[in-house]
């Protein structure tokens, strides 16, 4: 095994998928990290769908904000979409990256505007 960045978050993601997995009563909160913008799915992995998703990546670019702020706002985005399709909890699916940074801003957003886990 290579110790490459890339590989290791695999081996994480790998470990932390076979503990945890979304139901229609508790979907999974996913979110993928890129260097420049910032992605998070409710996710119901028994029917294998996604019930809803926001990201950094469809905003207006005109707003210049931090990629920290950036999460920030996306956890409020993904919180609302939930709610509006009725989903108070969610298991949190970190994907292989650390509990800091943009991750956890996303998360504690999420969990300020109503979601539980």
């Amino acid at each position: 095994m290579s110790n490459l960045k890339s590989n290791r978050r695999a081996r994480i993601k790998r470990r932390i998928r076979k503990n945890i997995s979304g139901t229609s009563t508790r979907p999974r909160l996913s979110v993928f990290r890129s260097n420049k913008q910032i992605y998070a799915q409710v996710i119901d992995d028994v029917k294998g769908v996604t019930i809803t998703s926001a990201s950094s990546h469809v905003k207006d670019s005109t707003q210049k904000v931090n990629k920290t702020d950036q999460a920030k706002l996306i956890g409020k985005e993904i919180a609302e979409n939930a709610s509006k399709a009725g989903i108070k909890e969610v298991v949190f699916d970190r994907n292989g990256y650390l509990y800091h940074g943009r991750v956890k801003a996303l998360a504690e957003s999420a969990r300020e505007n109503g979601l539980k886990f």
